[in-house]
């Protein structure tokens, strides 16, 4: 990671400290205020119906944030996809899949299975990542969504789910889940690029449910909003698999010096896991968001591996590592959701599922 953007990060979370910072931080204020006026103007646009809404002929759910980045929105869309699986549903996924490099105005995502596979570089390691743990459900990725979602609909889906999709109004949808940091909800309060939001919060108001993360020890809540809330946290799972698909339990390596690496949103929250769960790391290397790991990166992972026993890593960054050949094993981990109250949550989504029931039966 980039000494500017760990700079650029400390500055709009912690505050500006010393007079530099401070000329630093007026300076992100004024196109902050830009930025504000163009998403009112947008917003406005779209409500008064001179922007075009695509309306699907199925359920459609959005997750999203609104903040950049390390909400834990993966977990939870793999979580909604498998409610309706486990419920018979088709559902369908559309991503815009940030980071990918393909030009078609959509694709499906493929994992081998069903046809040549996809590569992560290009359709983007959530989407891919996302296909290759439910391969019961479509998923596709569109620059623009309504592409996406005309696909799936076209090939049978009976739910879309889009992925970081708050934002994205070009889409009508039926429920709107939003996922808060329950420590930091709102960063510092300032819209980019002063600070994390890409909305204000009184954006919250289009939200059907809102999903407080790293909920563990959250007492009172640091705001006040007349929505259905759910709390959970994100956690590593306690098995752990190699690059070649071996598994290993997490506590195992315990007695070892590992090499955490990681290019996410917020990797700190990775390795600070990794230490919470006992283990014992020589060197943690955070990369930028969405590293596609060339032969550099690769290298230098190496060169840190010399005084170690392992590498490990996220499922984000695995799926771009499946031509990386490393002299000592690289572990990768698996983030879960478990919630700590989702009675909101459920609920709302077992009112989708029994519409979707509902409209079976009428057309027999």
């Amino acid at each position: 990671m980039s000494k500017t953007r760990d700079q650029y990060l400390n500055l709009i979370e912690r505050g500006p400290e010393g007079w530099l910072q401070r000329i630093a931080f007026v300076c992100l204020c004024l196109p902050s205020i830009l930025y504000s006026l163009i998403v009112w103007l947008r917003s406005c646009l779209y409500r008064l119906g001179w922007l075009p809404t695509y309306r699907a002929s199925v359920p459609v759910i959005s997750v999203g944030n609104l903040t950049v980045g390390g909400t834990g929105k993966t977990p939870v869309v793999d979580y909604l996809v498998r409610q309706f699986v486990d419920a018979g549903i088709n559902v369908a996924v559309v991503s815009r899949g940030y980071g990918g490099s393909y030009t078609e105005d959509f694709r499906r995502v493929l994992t081998g299975a069903d046809g040549e596979p996809s590569s992560a570089s290009v359709v983007g390691d959530e989407p891919f990542l996302l296909a290759l743990k439910n391969p019961t459900a479509a998923v596709y990725v569109a620059r623009k969504r309504r592409f996406g979602v005309s696909a799936a609909e076209a090939e049978g889906a009976e739910c879309i789910i889009l992925d970081d999709a708050f934002q994205h109004l070009g889409v009508a949808r039926d429920l709107d889940v939003v996922l808060l940091d329950a420590k930091r909800p709102f960063g510092n309060g300032s819209l980019l690029p002063a600070g994390p939001l890409r909305e204000t919060r009184n954006a919250l108001q289009r939200a059907g449910v809102l999903i407080l993360t790293r909920a563990e020890r959250i007492q009172t809540l640091p705001f006040t909003i007349d929505k259905p809330l759910a709390f959970c946290v994100h956690r590593i799972a306690d098995k752990v698999t190699t690059l070649g698909g071996e598994v290993a339990i997490l506590a195992q390596l315990q007695s070892q010096s590992g090499v955490a690496f990681a290019g996410i949103a917020y990797p700190e929250r990775f390795f600070e896991s990794l230490c919470t769960s006992g283990l014992d790391l020589h060197a943690s290397i955070a990369f930028a968001d969405h590293c596609d790991y060339n032969h550099n990166q690769i290298s230098q992972l190496e060169a840190e591996l010399v005084d170690a026993d392992y590498l490990i890593t996220t499922e984000k960054d695995a799926v771009k590592l499946s031509q990386a050949k490393f002299t000592k094993k690289c572990y990768v981990t698996q983030l879960e959701v478990d919630f700590v109250d989702d009675a909101a949550f459920v609920k709302q989504i077992n009112g989708v599922i029994q519409k979707i029931k509902r409209y079976r039966k009428t057309t027999g």
